[in-house]
């Protein structure tokens, strides 16, 4: 009987630690970078489309789903630091490649008739160029909040990491981002009462 291991290996994400060279107060895995940044990507084509205007050209529910396989790949590479993935151009390529190679790889464990449309979503090939700047921003989002989450529990570590991260998302020119920066973020220092007191 042929197996095929590519949704078992999916499951390995929640071994993947991120932040490796930073001091965390509590490790964020794989798994839970991409469920949140699946959710932000699909809040963020909405922001577009019922908010701004400006979503003619965003499918949320392809955005989300891209996210959940936005890393994949890292789950052979592991979790490149930034500092050293964008280093410079050699090493940015470099690593581009070895991504590629991977999702290539992740999507021949599937069976034939769904390779293709996996090395799709893998590569992020799937999304056009206003998709994959929304799914950019989600991603950068979801590592800000992380970075916000670790600053409110009094850990200094994450101070410079949170402010290149809000700088590169106002760099983005993307105003779903900015929306969310606005009205959305400044909720993630509330309590659980704070949230939803007079809400419900």
């Amino acid at each position: 009987m042929k197996t095929y291991p590519f949704s078992a290996l999916l499951g390995r994400m929640k071994y993947i630690t991120r932040w490796s060279l930073m001091r965390s107060g509590r490790a964020e895995s794989l798994s839970e970078h991409t469920a949140d940044t699946a959710l932000l990507a699909h809040a963020l084509c909405l922001i577009g489309q019922k908010c701004l205007g400006t979503g003619a050209d965003l499918r949320p529910e392809m955005v989300a789903t891209a996210a959940l396989y936005h890393d994949a790949p890292e789950i052979l590479t592991g979790d490149m630091p930034t500092p050293v993935k964008y280093k410079n151009e050699a090493l940015r390529s470099a690593y581009k490649a070895v991504e590629q190679e991977s999702a290539r790889l992740m999507a021949s464990l599937q069976p034939e008739a769904l390779r293709s449309e996996t090395e799709e979503f893998l590569t992020g090939r799937v999304l056009n160029d206003a998709e994959r700047k929304i799914l950019k921003a989600a991603d950068r989002l979801s590592a800000l909040i992380k970075c916000l989450e670790e600053c409110q529990s009094g850990n200094r570590e994450f101070e410079a990491a949170r402010e290149q991260q809000l700088a590169a998302l106002h760099g983005m020119d993307c105003p779903e981002a900015e929306y969310f920066i606005t009205h959305m973020l400044p909720c993630y220092t509330q309590n659980l009462d704070e949230l939803t007191r007079g809400r419900f």
